[in-house]
């Protein structure tokens, strides 16, 4: 079956459904998504989004942009940083004004909080610059969009998962997807498509993101000849619930939560001794991991699987009610413990991918080191690489790039589609998508290997090798097995015969994509010979700028992955060393 669009939309989260409400006011517009849009992974983010309102204290979008380049350890492109923190403002005021309900300061305007890495005068002490609505700011804004892109009468195709993207000549002409529903495959043209399919961090072990987190935009595009930018650097949130790796937000530290190890001890005034508990994340989750090393976290026997306390008992119950209740009741409900009496066990959880898509500002995707558009593909928040996070994302500003990028994606897309001609494509076009889902439903022997095995060995791999501390022996490991796990996954078969909403299928498909996504991630940090914001080298612990300020590009070609490089905009600031 053939679909026509003007604009198609891959992803129903915060980014893909602000490009939908921009690009549907001019052209016709469809958004995929294989969820309901409001189960999208934006709706877990809990603690705000950034802007320099300056609503509680003086604030300025410069010192935004300052924070976010060295936040980023300086491989932020600049320019896209100033952009970022100057639409901020309109941007949180927009969403205001389409409904969103944020808390408000006793004058009625919006309230703000403090958050790591968010300092004021150029990193003189932190300020209050999140934006939030209680601990549920995701949540507001997916529910917030999805209202308005009805109202716009975006059409939704709901549970459809992208198989494949239709390239010719470096031209996107649409994608195939397969409607979970029968089983059948139908084909989406479209002037211009927008990927907006978020994070990938289901290829670790611990992590805080859904299983619906599998890279399947970044995937697709890999395998269409397109690279991926800076995947080496993948963020570990300090504070997952132990064991489980969901998230405790950032705001209880925002709030006044302290972190201490078995001695009690507020172990960060020794590791950041201005920002303390709110210094940037990759900082906190290598100091809780030294403490842990050292002996001190709570069991005190140095296993990767030991913690340290978030204490937020001196907040007081009220406090947390009224702004943390999501926290207070994941707390009840998974530990059994409430923060006002006890405090949280915590430890790092893989959480956000710096890396994916290389676009530019207007999201349009870029092919390689010279700036080549790919003509009518788009990207946006965390499947996309603008790079405006670097080596390392601060708090509360990836709810702003997906709005801020989101959004200007949109615009672009529908002044584009205005001076394009209608695509056209027949049911050939399937024909790469309709081989691999032939492929994996095929019967087979018996003893082939099971999807969960390999899924299970890969976020092992993934998270002993390619985690927080990294060194050259555990990395060319990680590479060499997931390069036989890959092997091993060409054996792999769906197991279930049936066409109606088939999930061994969709889970099939989605370890597919973590693989070539491990492969790369595992091959990009490799390569990279230095330690920058969240990829830490035991065997190369310095930054070196002069042979390690640039973007990496990374191509997957067939078994192996090659890798390229693209400049740095560093047009603004000169980089520093990054000290808290």
């Amino acid at each position: 079956m053939i679909h026509q669009f003007d604009t198609l939309i891959v992803g129903s989260g915060g980014a893909g459904l602000y490009g939908a409400l921009e690009a549907s006011k001019r052209s016709k517009t469809a958004v995929l998504s294989k969820l309901y849009p409001v189960r999208s992974h934006t709706g877990a983010a809990q603690g705000g989004i950034s802007a320099a309102l300056g609503n509680v204290e003086e604030d300025k979008p410069e010192w935004h942009a300052f924070d976010t380049v060295k936040g980023g350890d300086y491989l932020v492109d600049q320019q896209a940083a100033k952009t970022l923190a100057e639409e901020a403002v309109q941007a949180v005021y927009d969403l205001e004004n389409r409904g969103l309900p944020f808390n408000r300061t006793p004058e009625g305007r919006i309230d703000q909080r403090r958050f790591g890495g968010h300092t004021r005068n150029f990193g003189q002490g932190p300020v209050r610059r999140a934006c939030y609505a209680a601990d549920r700011t995701g949540h507001m804004i997916l529910q917030t969009l999805y209202q308005q892109c009805i109202k716009n009468e975006v059409a939704f195709f709901d549970e459809y998962q992208v198989v494949d993207l239709i390239l010719a000549d470096d031209h996107c002409q649409g994608v195939v997807v397969v409607e979970l529903a029968t089983g059948e495959l139908h084909v989406f043209a479209a002037k211009a498509v927008l990927f907006a399919t978020g994070g990938f961090g289901r290829m670790f072990k611990i992590t805080s993101n859904a299983y619906a987190n599998t890279g399947d935009g970044p995937a697709v595009c890999a395998r269409r000849g397109i690279p991926l930018e800076d995947m080496e650097f993948f963020q570990f949130h300090p504070t997952g619930i132990k064991g489980l790796g969901i998230l405790i937000s950032e705001a209880v530290r925002g709030e006044g939560g302290i972190l201490r190890n078995c001695d009690g001890e507020r172990f960060m005034e020794r590791y950041s001794p201005t920002l303390l508990d709110l210094a940037p994340r990759d900082i906190v989750a290598r100091s809780i991991l030294t403490e842990v090393r050292a002996g001190k976290g709570i069991r005190g026997d140095g296993k990767i699987d030991d913690y340290v306390h978030l204490d937020a008992t001196h907040l007081g119950k009220e406090t947390l009610m009224k702004k943390l209740p999501d926290i207070t009741e994941f707390c009840k409900t998974y530990l059994g413990i409430d923060p006002a009496d006890e405090p949280i066990p915590v430890l790092p959880t893989a959480h956000y991918a710096m890396g994916g898509i290389p676009t530019d500002e207007h999201g349009r995707v870029i092919c390689d080191n010279k700036g080549t558009v790919v003509k009518g593909l788009y990207a946006a928040g965390e499947c996309a690489c603008v790079s405006v996070h670097g080596a390392n994302r601060l708090g509360t500003n990836s709810l702003l790039d997906l709005v801020v990028f989101g959004r200007r994606a949109g615009l672009h897309i529908a002044d584009y589609v205005q001076d394009c001609e209608a695509v056209e494509v027949d049911e050939s076009a399937a024909d790469t998508a309709r081989a691999i889902i032939g492929h994996l439903t095929e019967t087979t022997a018996e003893d082939a290997p099971h999807g969960g095995h390999i899924m299970e060995q890969m976020q092992t791999i993934m998270m002993e090798h390619i985690g927080i501390y990294r060194n050259a022996k555990d990395m060319r490991a990680a590479v060499r097995d997931i390069q036989k796990l890959r092997e091993r996954y060409q054996q792999v078969r769906v197991q279930d015969s049936s066409k109606s909403f088939n999930t061994d299928l969709l889970e099939v498909i989605e370890l597919g994509n973590l693989l070539d996504l491990s492969l790369i991630t595992a091959a990009a940090a490799l390569d990279r010979q230095e330690s920058r914001g969240a990829h830490s080298r035991e065997d190369y612990p310095e930054r070196d700028d002069e042979n390690w300020l640039k973007h990496s590009l990374a191509y997957l070609e067939n078994e192996s992955v090659r890798m390229d490089y693209k400049k740095v905009d560093t047009s603004i600031w000169e980089p520093k060393p990054r000290t808290y």
